[in-house]
């Protein structure tokens, strides 16, 4: 199969259209400028062809439910009536469709009593925030703070992460933990089951290579809300 710009981009739209959304009000539900998907937004200036990521291709397949495999049915415009007729399917998508995620300051996730070892929230005391619900009912909220993690995330932003860490890949963004207490988010570059290496985020910070058991727990980042 030929991947062509322009089914791409219809794609994006089928999408929307499934989950009773706008082109705009999908990217916005992603955590995405509302014009990211603009006409004008899919070709340059000069009129070369503008393609979406595949981590915004990814990020819109989450917040909708979607599993990525269908990108091709999309891609096809299989979906169009199966989708618009099922009336499971479009509410799931709207901002309506919310429920609480707990969420928690970087700082307060390195200390102690907050997760279990598997990176999962333990215990009381969370704050609570609204996010569109997902498939993975585990998924938590993590809010940095500090400069560490720029330039790609900001003091304030809004990390959501899933602890389901057992199909991790290289290049996933991440949210780790030590067992001395520490929180950074990095790229993952390699997991085995003697030793880590993440790739930091900031040019400012070394990479780090340690071993496996010095981490207590490895998070995917989901979404980031800037």
């Amino acid at each position: 199969m030929t991947l062509k710009h322009q089914d791409i981009w219809r794609a994006i739209d089928l999408l929307a259209e499934s989950h009773g959304l706008s082109a705009s009000g999908l990217a916005k539900l992603a955590g995405l400028d509302p014009t990211s998907f603009n006409p004008s937004k899919r070709s340059t200036t000069d009129g070369r062809a503008r393609w979406p990521s595949t981590e915004t291709l990814s990020k819109i397949f989450q917040v909708t439910g979607e599993d990525f495999d269908r990108l091709p049915e999309y891609l096809r415009g299989d979906v169009t009536h199966r989708a618009i007729n099922n009336n499971d399917i479009g509410p799931r998508a709207r901002m309506g469709a919310l429920h609480k995620i707990p969420l928690l300051g970087c700082a307060q996730a390195g200390q102690a009593g907050f997760f279990d070892d598997a990176g999962f929230p333990v215990g009381q005391g969370w704050e609570m925030i609204e996010f569109p619900k997902m498939q993975d009912s585990s998924i938590y909220a993590l809010e940095v703070s500090g400069e560490s993690m720029e330039p790609l995330y900001r003091d304030g932003d809004i990390l959501i992460v899933s602890p389901h860490a057992d199909n991790l890949r290289r290049g996933d963004r991440v949210v780790v933990k030590t067992r001395k207490g520490e929180v950074m988010a990095k790229q993952l570059n390699r997991l085995t089951q003697s030793q880590v290496t993440l790739k930091s985020l900031n040019t400012e910070f070394d990479d780090i290579v340690m071993p496996r058991e010095q981490l207590q727990w490895v998070a995917r980042i989901l979404w980031v809300s800037q």
